[in-house]
C-alpha cells in the first residue's frame, strides 16, 4: 500500500494535470475560438481565390453572425466546386484547432438561396455530403459556416483530440486527485488498532478493553466505543461481579463533568449489552432498585 505521503504527492500531481490540462488548453481555446474561426475562413476564401487563379480580388471581411456562425464573402463572383471547397474547410479547420462538428452553406447573393450545402461530422460515416463534383456556376456566393458544437473538443480527421478536452478523462482525473485523499482521512478516522499496548489493557472476559483508543477487541476484531461507553466499562472493570449503583454511575461519568442526566444511563448500558454479547462470559445485569452488575464467568 502506498504511504500518506506517497498519496498526497500522487494526488497533487494529478491535481496539477487537471489543472495545467484543463485552463491552459480548453479553455483558453475556447475564449480564442471567434479569432480563430475569423482567421480560418478568411484563408478558406484566399485558397478558393487562388485555385481559380486570383490572387488580386479581395476576400471580404469575415462576418460573425453569432458565436457559433460565421459568414465568408467575396469582392467579385467566383466559382466553387464542392469538392474543393471540402477539402480546403476541413484541412484549414483540423489545423486551427476547430471543432469538427459544423454545417456548410453556400448562399446566393442574389436571392440568399442555399445553392450548396453538407454536414460534417467527426464519424465521416455520419457526415452529409450531397452533391460532390458539381460545379457552381460563376456567380456572387457567401459562405455561411455553422459550428454545432464550438465548445467541444476539437479533433483531427486521425481522431486526435486534445487529452484534457474530454469530460471523461477530466472526471477520471478529478477522480484519481481526490480518492487518494479519501483514503488517507478515512484511515485516519479509523482505530490504530496497530499500535495497541496489551499492557494498557484491562480484560474482560474475552475483551480486551482499552480506555485510552476507546476499543475492545476480541480475536482481531474491533469494537469501537464511544467516550461515555468506554468510562462505564472501566468502571464495571474494576469492579467485576459486584453491584455498581446507578448514583455511583452517573456521578463519576455524568455529574463529575458538571452532567446531569435523565435515563441516558440505561441507554448506555443497552448499547454495551450489544456489544459484549458475542462473549457467553460477559453479562450486565440489572440489580432491581440499586443498579447494574457486570456479570465474568
Amino acid at each position: 500500500m502506498f504511504k500518506g505521503d506517497t498519496l498526497f504527492s500522487f494526488a497533487g500531481l494529478a491535481v496539477f494535470l487537471v489543472f495545467v490540462g484543463l485552463f491552459p488548453n480548453s479553455q483558453t481555446l475556447q475564449n480564442d475560438f471567434p479569432e480563430r474561426a475569423k482567421i480560418s475562413l478568411r484563408e478558406v476564401g484566399n485558397q478558393l481565390l487562388l485555385v481559380q487563379g486570383d490572387s488580386t480580388s479581395l476576400v471580404l471581411p469575415i462576418i460573425a453572425q453569432n458565436n457559433d456562425t460565421y459568414q465568408l464573402s467575396f469582392e467579385k463572383p467566383l466559382e466553387i466546386e464542392p469538392d474543393a471547397l471540402l477539402d480546403l474547410i476541413e484541412a484549414i479547420f483540423i489545423k486551427a484547432n476547430l471543432p469538427n462538428y459544423y454545417r456548410v452553406e453556400v448562399l446566393q447573393c442574389i436571392d440568399g438561396e442555399v445553392a450548396y450545402s453538407y454536414e460534417m461530422k467527426a464519424n465521416e460515416e455520419e457526415s452529409i455530403i450531397p452533391c460532390k463534383g458539381r460545379t457552381l456556376p460563376k456567380q456572387c456566393y457567401k459562405v455561411k459556416v455553422h459550428f454545432i458544437a464550438s465548445t467541444m473538443s476539437t479533433a483531427s480527421k486521425e481522431g486526435n483530440q486534445g487529452i484534457f478536452n474530454k469530460p471523461s478523462l477530466l472526471y477520471l482525473l478529478l477522480f484519481v486527485a481526490f480518492v487518494p485523499v479519501g483514503v488517507i482521512v478515512f484511515k485516519k478516522k479509523l482505530p490504530k488498532t496497530n499500535t495497541l499496548d496489551e499492557n494498557n489493557a484491562l480484560t474482560l472476559g474475552n475483551f480486551l478493553l482499552y480506555p485510552e483508543q476507546h476499543l475492545l477487541v476480541r480475536e482481531n476484531k474491533t469494537i469501537p466505543l464511544s467516550k461515555k461507553e468506554c468510562e462505564i466499562l472501566i468502571i464495571f472493570a474494576e469492579k467485576p461481579n459486584q453491584t455498581i449503583s446507578r448514583e455511583e454511575l452517573t456521578k463519576k461519568v455524568w455529574e463529575d463533568h458538571g452532567v446531569v442526566v435523565g435515563r441516558s444511563l440505561d441507554t448506555y448500558i443497552s448499547k454495551l449489552r450489544k456489544k459484549l454479547q458475542t462473549d457467553p462470559k460477559l453479562q450486565i445485569t440489572n440489580v432491581h432498585g440499586v443498579g447494574y452488575k457486570l456479570e465474568v464467568i
